[in-house]
């Protein structure tokens, strides 16, 4: 199982890299979640569907990235912690990358943990996940 996570948030972190160009293809991004999910942070829990909502959301949160000068999105670790055969926890280290006009760019480490499942003979898909407060830590690294 923990290749195949692996694996997976390598492609994911291609994916968001594509979306931060706009050049991601919005299915392809979509078929990395499962059919219905959770996220849970500081704003509180929601639930949703993978649906066309869910990739016209994924739109605009690539456009809010590029209008902060999100620059790239790079994976740097992924710890896989099995819950059962079929689940994992899945903590993701990330290192954002933003450009600001004339200063030297800013680059910001977060993690973020995310459920997921593998189903035997189906790619993973993410079913939840959990983050911390971005918009706070980019006001205090002056970001925002």
């Amino acid at each position: 199982m923990e290749a195949s996570i692996r694996a997976f948030f390598s492609r994911y972190q291609d994916f968001f890299r594509q979306g931060l160009k706009g050049e991601a293809d919005m299915e392809q991004v979509a078929s990395s979640y499962a059919v219905a999910f959770v996220a849970a942070s500081p704003a509180g829990v929601s639930v949703g569907q993978n649906d066309g909502q869910l990739q016209q959301v994924m739109l605009q949160g690539f456009e809010r990235y590029r209008q902060s000068g999100t620059k790239d999105m790079l994976l740097r670790d992924v710890r896989v912690h099995p819950i059962d055969p079929l689940h994992c926890l899945a903590h993701v280290a990330w290192t954002a990358v933003y450009g600001r006009d004339a200063a030297p760019d800013v680059s910001i480490d977060f993690e973020v943990h995310y459920l997921v499942q593998q189903l035997e003979g189906a790619e993973p898909r993410i079913f939840g996940w959990i983050s911390g407060d971005e918009e706070a830590l980019l006001r205090e690294r002056g970001i925002l």
